[in-house]
């Protein structure tokens, strides 16, 4: 056993090129706690408007068919008042029965979450998936 307690020329101190990773995973495990309490903290309840939108609108087909949802709960297939029960035979009858046709869902901005869900329910019980929301053009968001 020797032990060496002088420092010869060739013996300096060699430069290490090697990162010490560990103080960025500490701060790197930090961050991703501090991220795993704080999300679910971002979700809150509010209050939502939605009718108003900023997307760039498709061009309509030829003879859209729009089913209208009434501030009084009362639906309408085009300019013809129908009831929820009817809706997929008048649907049937205007598309004849070609259920990949687009609808066109407009509801009045009163109009409570359980009617439309119903109404949405409804057409997707009649075979009717393809189906877009309609709302009011709002100015760019900018």
């Amino acid at each position: 056993m020797g032990i060496k307690l002088s420092h010869e020329e060739g013996d300096a101190l060699l430069e290490t090129h090697e990162i010490n990773v560990t103080p960025f995973i500490d701060v790197m495990l930090v961050l991703l706690i501090i991220f795993m309490v704080a999300a679910p903290l971002a979700t809150v309840d509010v209050k939502v408007d939605l009718p108003a939108s900023t997307a760039v609108p498709t061009p309509r087909p030829d003879k859209p068919l729009f089913v209208t949802i009434k501030a009084d709960g009362r639906l309408a297939l085009n300019d013809m008042e129908t009831t929820p029960e009817a809706l997929p035979a008048l649907l049937d009858g205007r598309t004849g029965g070609d259920r990949e046709q687009r609808l066109f869902l407009r509801a009045d901005k009163t109009v409570d979450y359980d009617t439309l869900m119903g109404t949405l329910n409804r057409l997707r019980d009649a075979g009717y998936l393809k189906v877009a929301l309609v709302g009011l053009e709002a100015g760019s968001a900018s």
